[in-house]
């Protein structure tokens, strides 16, 4: 049997013409959006969602493109640029009844998230990042053989046909690879959720590259286009991350303070999948966040 959020109803929500999103929602109270990142689906949240349910409507869908949500096609660049998938999560969470929702998200998931604060500032009341940069940056930190770290990002910017041929064949292999070297406690992907991840992932090979390859154009023009206007988020934010800042050579809180007046910055001891493998601590920080 598939691994699912107990206790969760899940359904199926139209959010754009042609594109609905798999979705699991608890708890009630306040909502609280949490978007999942690659190479995963809305199972990563399961003990931080269980968590927040006792006080939060809490809302946890697959992103367009992963799991078990919609995957268009992209002829022309924008069906994955994160400005799209923002729109998807604002009007999720109008249909289920939520003007005003805060926001967390983890890795791909973060950069949706970034994007609905921008564009959708009075939407979204408070916002966390967990382990990632925004998109700018990310590129501009990635130099010489440190870059290594990132090369599935190169890979995933070339023009269509020779990732998606290239991830095809051996795709458990590719994304298996990324659960395995992103994770320091190896029991925090058991092997039924591991499994679910692989699946999901193997299913939805073009649309993951699609979301990747926008974050190499349409997404880098977005975010030069609201650095050059000075648009941030006005919001209260959140960003946990492990200390990459040091491996790389760079100031993680100074990058995201640009962007992020109202910032706290949390550096954390744990691997990259924190909602598996430090649950009570993400789900403690989200707790501080929606106080502030």
């Amino acid at each position: 049997m598939e691994p699912t959020i107990p206790g969760f109803d899940h359904d199926r929500v139209t959010v754009a013409d042609g594109v609905a999103l798999n979705v699991a929602v608890g708890g009630s109270g306040s909502p609280i959006v949490l978007l999942h990142g690659f190479p995963q689906t809305h199972l990563m949240w399961r003990h931080v969602a269980a968590d927040l349910a006792a006080d939060h409507t809490v809302v946890c869908p697959d992103l367009r493109g992963y799991g078990a949500s919609d995957k268009p096609a992209d002829p022309d660049g924008t069906a994955y640029a994160k400005r799209t998938m923002a729109a998807d999560v604002v009007a999720l969470a109008r249909a289920l009844g939520h003007e005003r929702f805060a926001l967390a998200g983890h890795d791909r998931g973060a950069l949706v998230a970034v994007r609905a604060g921008l564009d959708h500032p009075d939407a979204v009341t408070h916002l966390a990042a967990l382990d990632v940069l925004p998109t700018l940056d990310m590129w501009d930190v990635l130099r010489g053989t440190t870059a290594a770290v990132g090369f599935h990002l190169y890979l995933m910017a070339q023009p269509p046909g020779l990732p998606e041929q290239l991830i095809g064949a051996a795709p458990d292999a590719f994304f298996g690879h990324f659960l395995d070297i992103w994770t320091r406690n190896p029991d925090a992907l058991p092997a039924d959720v591991r499994a679910a991840y692989l699946e999901a992932s193997r299913e939805a090979v073009p649309s993951i590259v699609a979301d990747y390859r926008a974050s190499a154009g349409i997404d880098v023009a977005h975010d030069r286009a609201d650095r050059d206007n000075g648009n941030r988020l006005r919001m209260p934010v959140t960003v946990l991350q492990q200390d990459w800042g040091a491996a790389l050579g760079y100031d993680a809180a100074a990058l995201w303070r640009a962007w992020a007046p109202d910032l706290r910055h949390e550096t954390v001891d744990c691997g990259h999948f924190m909602a598996e493998e430090a649950p009570g601590e993400v789900a403690g920080s989200l707790r501080k966040l929606l106080t502030r």
